[in-house]
């Protein structure tokens, strides 16, 4: 499986980052179900999204409309609960496939009704070259201090994940799901992303339930109302490689439930899993913890 993250990471000269393919400009892919999140927004004049692949993923810069793709579970499978999958990229890209639609269909295949978000991100150059050297040398000063928080941010993207819920719930006849259990589910970055809508979103406009998957493991103030965690990171984290899991006993210590698979192996950016490692089981436990918290029983009224 190819880790996208790594494409991006060119200052932790790892074996991995060696052998992965350069980008190769990409066509944007039809995206016909996408629907926009801010129906009247428009692109700034003179931007353009930048599509690019690496092997056999797709990837996506410069995203200043964004969007929300519904991946519907067959209605026979169906079981009410709805996950929001926020794709990671340092907030300079997104890995679409890899950390997106892979993860969306995967949901969707057990019976979760799954939206792929494709949130604001942080510009960078139009060449894709010139871009992959400029978002190196950002992440590269960003993670000098692995005690601090990534100085790469992007608040936009906060913003559009709690407008994907409220547009979510909203629809929810229409998608056949249940609002009280639509959660969110991100990567790296998109954990990030997941994390803030949170911590930030107020009583019912918060995920009611989120997946924390390979994002920086440090303290955070928890209000006694944030939703359930689901965390999961690689032990051998080259880009986190974190000291402690202090986040995961911020959740502790403001009692809300919490669930942490910490793997001996995988790396960063092992998105569905790598393959010979119990990273591979991320999604069926993430599954089996929803299904734990009931999350999973269909409602009489669907």
């Amino acid at each position: 499986m190819k880790r996208l993250s790594f494409i991006l990471l060119p200052l932790l000269a790892s074996p991995a980052a060696a052998q992965m393919p350069p980008p190769v400009h990409a066509q944007a892919p039809a995206e016909p179900n996408a629907i926009p999140l801010y129906p009247d927004m428009k692109a700034p004049k003179g931007t353009t999204e930048n599509w690019v692949r690496f092997g056999e993923d797709l990837a996506v810069r410069n995203v200043t409309v964004p969007t929300l793709t519904p991946v519907l579970p067959d209605p026979a499978k169906a079981t009410g609960a709805a996950v929001i999958v926020a794709p990671g990229g340092a907030f300079m890209m997104l890995a679409m496939q890899h950390e997106g639609w892979n993860v969306a269909r995967w949901l969707a295949d057990h019976g979760v009704a799954a939206f792929v978000l494709k949130y604001r991100l942080n510009q960078t150059p139009a060449d894709d070259q010139e871009a992959a050297a400029y978002m190196g040398q950002r992440i590269a000063a960003s993670l000098r201090d692995p005690n601090a928080a990534p100085a790469i941010t992007e608040p936009r993207a906060t913003l559009d994940a709690l407008a994907a819920l409220k547009l979510v719930r909203g629809g929810a006849d229409t998608w056949g799901i249940d609002p009280q259990r639509v959660g969110m589910i991100g990567f790296s970055a998109g954990a990030m992303t997941t994390l803030n809508a949170a911590l930030e979103g107020k009583g019912a406009d918060r995920p009611s339930f989120i997946g924390y998957v390979y994002g920086p493991m440090l303290a955070r103030d928890v209000p006694g109302g944030a939703p359930p965690m689901f965390a999961a990171i690689a032990n051998d984290d080259s880009l986190f490689p974190n000291p402690s899991y202090a986040l995961v006993e911020s959740w502790r210590r403001a009692r809300v439930p919490v669930e942490l698979h910490a793997y001996e192996r995988g790396d960063h950016g092992f998105g569905t899993g790598k393959p010979g490692t119990t990273s591979m089981g991320v999604l069926p436990q993430f599954l089996s913890w929803l299904d734990m918290h009931g999350l999973l029983q269909r409602s009489s009224g669907q």
